[in-house]
């Protein structure tokens, strides 16, 4: 990212202000100016799913000030939900100037299939792991182009279960490189399961990949300054985040606000936000409790540092990061040059979404801010229209009451005074 200093103020910009600067910032085309103004068309949504009838679009923003590996970013977020974009600049902001350190495994998904039928578990998974090398061979030949370029299957396993049904479970593990993966995944489990039905004499019933990709992890870590934030906002935060250790009904909505950032980027993206969520609440349960993604601490010299990990598999290439316009475009802005570096950043989003959600709740309280930003939405189902729209949200806010019920008697107000 270039000109880091055109966005200072951003928020404040005009829309085409806004898209000025990105185009000279991430070297945009006039047809990355189109697909942001008009969005997807229904002739492409036709083409990527059935029975369609129309588009339903989200709003999309970028999160500023994030820089992850001393790289600076433009973050891309789709999402309905007021204060998400702001309060990820914000952190990303508060955590300069060293930002956010990432790190991510390989990008290897797991692709399951399910054997049933089977007399013998033991001996027919000897048979399995016997046939290892030849089968991850053979399975290879259904990965595309992926052995070509460093990825494919890399391992296989072997698991029995005896309850609640006897069955054994083969896993294909499988380099995805930049691809999410699933189309993949599921190509090579269903080509190669007439072999293992073969060498077993069983049932081969589900073949698919799995979105606990738990060796495709992704790693972030923050420090703000002690002096940044004060002692009390640090040791508010430190005694939310053992709430949410204590309780899980806390932590699924600690973790609810991690996810805010993620699912945004997943879905600007045109990754499977869905796919992603499941792998991250798992991941969150795989203890055996539920309990809260990211770490909070203290370090040596009173700061607050955060650290989160969990499975995260994006992809740069493939399935709708291809197909869809403007997850092109946002590809683009964004700028990573491999899936692992689009995860790394994501994790950081979702790390710095963490910390403003945490922090709100120990100062201001989370309603403040939020409603702050969302009292244009109240204005507008008052039935506010054009300048009426700021009007009444600015009042609103300067009053503390962001209600409907409020907005409509400030309008009437608005509208005698005009007509008398």
């Amino acid at each position: 990212m270039k000109d880091s200093g055109a966005f200072s103020g951003f928020y404040r910009k005009s829309i085409d202000e806004r898209i000025e600067i990105l185009r000279r910032s991430a070297g945009l085309g006039e047809e990355d100016i189109q697909r942001l103004k008009e969005g997807l068309s229904v002739e492409r949504a036709n083409i990527m799913v059935e029975n369609v009838i129309g588009v339903f679009q989200l709003p999309l923003g970028v999160a500023t000030n994030f820089r992850v590996n001393g790289k600076d970013y433009l973050v891309p977020m789709a999402t309905e939900e007021a204060s998400v974009i702001a309060a990820a600049s914000h952190a990303a902001k508060l955590s300069l100037p060293e930002g956010f350190k990432a790190s991510s495994t390989s990008p290897v998904v797991r692709g399951q299939i399910q054997i049933i039928g089977l007399c013998d578990l033991a001996s027919s998974a000897q048979r399995i792991i016997a046939a290892k090398a030849e089968l991850m061979e053979e399975a290879n030949g259904f990965a595309g182009s992926l052995p070509k370029i460093g990825g494919g299957v890399v391992d296989l396993k072997v698991k029995a279960f005896e309850e609640p049904r006897r069955m054994l479970v083969a896993e294909f593990y499988v380099d995805c490189r930049d691809a999410m993966g699933a189309n993949v995944v599921n190509t090579v489990v269903e080509g190669i399961a007439p072999k293992l039905e073969d060498l077993t004499g069983g049932r081969a019933l589900l073949r698919i990949l799995s979105n606990l990709t738990t060796e495709r992890m992704s790693r972030s870590s923050v420090v703000f300054r002690r002096e940044s934030l004060g002692e009390e906002v640090i040791e508010g935060i430190l005694a939310a985040y053992d709430f949410a250790c204590a309780d899980p009904y806390r932590a699924a909505t600690h973790n609810k606000g991690i996810m805010n950032g993620i699912t945004a980027v997943a879905i600007a993206t045109g990754n499977d936000s869905r796919a992603v969520e499941a792998g991250a609440h798992a991941y969150a349960a795989i203890s055996g409790r539920y309990l809260p993604l990211s770490k909070w601490y203290r370090d040596g010299e009173g700061n607050l540092v955060g650290e989160l990990e969990l499975p995260l598999a994006l992809g740069i290439v493939g399935g709708a990061t291809k197909v869809h316009p403007v997850a092109q475009t946002a590809l683009k802005i964004i700028g990573a040059e491999s899936a692992n570096e689009l995860a790394e950043v994501a994790c950081s989003v979702g790390l710095g979404q963490n910390f403003a959600a945490l922090r709100a709740l120990v100062s201001e309280g989370i309603q403040k801010g939020h409603m702050r930003l969302h009292s244009r939405n109240v204005a507008i189902m008052a039935g506010a229209v054009g300048e009426e729209i700021e009007r009444v949200a600015s009042a609103m806010v300067a009053e503390g009451n962001v209600r409907v019920s409020r907005a409509k008697e400030m309008l009437e107000e608005i509208r005698g005074r005009g007509s008398g």
